[in-house]
């Protein structure tokens, strides 16, 4: 008994120690943490159950037998993060540069089967080389292993994927497939093709941090949803992130007892909008005035800016936030916004968070970039969202929602439960100018004609009147009243039930 002992503390030292203390010195040199260093920050103080340190790789191809160390260059388990069971994986790059096997993919296989059935969320810490080549067929069956899992899990349990490393060819995939993916300055990078691949065959030269860092991840590429400076930030933001988030499609979100009165009234909301209609505002700024204690964290704050999307509390429970921004090309949709909060939207349905979505939004971004890139089928994912999504939705329409950029955005016809306009909002076809210019065009060289038919074209069309004789705007409602409204409007829809007809899923325009 005496010797097993031994043997076993052997066994967990060398697990415990990965690649050695010179690999994990070249970590911190890079300004990395070791794969277990990041478990102990993500996770509650003590609360990291481990499993398989014992599992070794099967392989005997060229010397590998010679070559084991326990856990196999991935440490998996379960803990908790301020008392909310979570499971996790973190990939250990001091082990065979954390390169994926068929043993280190059936342990996170594992603890995301369990993931599912426990009903909790699943955090892969990745930093791999990618799959292990002395593996061959093997290490890619383990990657489609562990993808077969990410898509069984979607919509059951949130994963959030932090990209802490090299994550090359298919090891991006299983990220990509997850509902956020978080990334690190300088040390994280994604491709499916590396920099030296990209110049023998497209001539190009460019560096590993320009073709898939964090930057272009989360701003040019959309892949990524946010970027921080170094591995304790992004760890410490995932344990934000899972604060605002239910456990599974089986729980409501979770609710945090405020201070903040749901009758509060903010009256400098009042003068939010300009005189001048065609003069921008920092839509952030209404989220943060009517949120509970201005606690906002928003994902992928730098791509597609003109539409913000993110979570914050109301009344203490978690809410979805899509909002138009006019401060970037006047809020107009266009491919990227479309994308960016349809895929949001849907994410907030799978998990039973309500939708609170501000609408100031001129229309679809015009011109040929967007119409030979797909504006069509790309602004119909964010209506079909929206569309099929039956969680609460309030919409309020702070100024403009012109054509089918006004349906799109939650609207009543989409089944928005209920529906709010400030006074100065404009809901019609297009701009009075626009509209005057079409309907009168014969006087289009009068110009004092011109100026007085858009005149009587706003003042008929272009407030919230019409909308509300119809049925369309619940209430027209004071700025500074906002949040109290908001707050009753969800609380009344707390218990709200609704069904799509069966089916076993949708056509979603792709």
């Amino acid at each position: 008994m005496h010797e097993i002992i031994e043997q076993l503390e052997s066994k967990r030292q060398r697990a415990r120690q990965g690649g050695g203390e010179r690999r994990i010195q070249a970590q911190h040199a890079k300004g990395k943490l070791t794969a277990r260093e990041r478990i102990d920050l993500v996770l509650d103080p003590g609360s990291f159950e481990e499993w398989d340190m014992f599992v070794e790789h099967r392989c005997t191809d060229f010397g590998m037998e010679k070559d084991t160390i326990p856990g196999d260059g991935v440490v998996t388990g379960y803990g908790t993060i301020n008392g909310r069971l979570v499971f996790v994986f973190s990939q250990d790059f001091t082990v065979f540069g954390g390169a994926l096997s068929e043993a280190h993919a059936e342990k996170i296989c594992k603890i995301m089967d369990h993931a599912v059935r426990a009903g909790a969320p699943v955090i892969g810490l990745n930093d791999s080389g990618g799959a292990r080549i002395q593996e061959g067929v093997a290490s890619l069956a383990g990657y489609a292993e562990v993808f077969q899992r990410n898509v069984n899990a979607s919509g059951v349990v949130p994963q959030i994927s932090v990209i802490m490393g090299p994550c090359a060819g298919g090891a991006v995939y299983s990220p990509a497939m997850t509902d956020f993916i978080l990334m690190v300055k300088d040390s994280s990078y994604m491709f499916v093709t590396g920099p030296e691949v990209v110049r023998t065959v497209t001539h190009e030269s460019v560096t590993a941090e320009e073709l898939g860092g964090a930057v272009t991840h989360t701003t040019r590429s959309g892949v990524a949803d946010l970027a921080f400076e170094n591995d304790v930030e992004a760890l410490l933001q995932v344990r934000r992130l899972i604060d605002f988030l239910p456990a599974s499609n089986r729980q409501k979100p979770p609710v945090r007892p405020t201070a903040d009165s749901p009758d509060r009234q903010e009256m400098s909301l009042d003068t939010l909008i300009p005189d001048n209609p065609n003069k921008p505002y920092d839509m952030k700024e209404l989220i943060l005035k009517v949120v509970d204690e201005a606690d906002f964290f928003e994902v992928q704050p730098d791509y597609a800016k003109n539409i913000v999307i993110g979570f914050a509390r109301m009344e203490g429970s978690t809410v979805g936030i899509v909002a138009n921004q006019p401060m970037v090309l006047a809020g107009c949709l266009d491919i990227d916004s479309s994308r960016k909060a349809a895929r949001f939207v849907r994410f907030c349905d799978c998990f039973h968070i309500p939708i609170v979505t501000f609408v100031d939004v001129p229309g679809f971004m015009p011109g040929t970039s967007q119409e030979y890139g797909g504006i069509i089928k790309h602004g119909a994912k964010l209506l079909y969202a929206y569309a099929e999504c039956t969680v609460p939705k309030v919409t309020l329409i702070t100024r403009k929602a012109y054509g089918g950029a006004y349906d799109v955005m939650s609207s009543k016809h989409l089944r928005g439960d209920v529906n709010f306009a400030w006074p100065t909002a404009e809901i019609a076809v297009m701009g009075p100018k626009g509209a005057v210019e079409i309907i009168f065009r014969q006087d289009i060289g009068n110009a004092q004609k011109i100026a007085d038919r858009t005149e009587e074209y706003r003042q008929k069309f272009a407030n919230p009147f019409i909308a509300g004789h119809r049925g369309f705007i619940d209430d027209v409602i004071m700025p500074h009243a906002t949040r109290q409204r908001i707050c009753r409007s969800l609380a009344m829809l707390r218990d709200k039930k609704l069904e799509n007809p069966w089916k076993k899923h949708g056509n979603i325009p792709l």
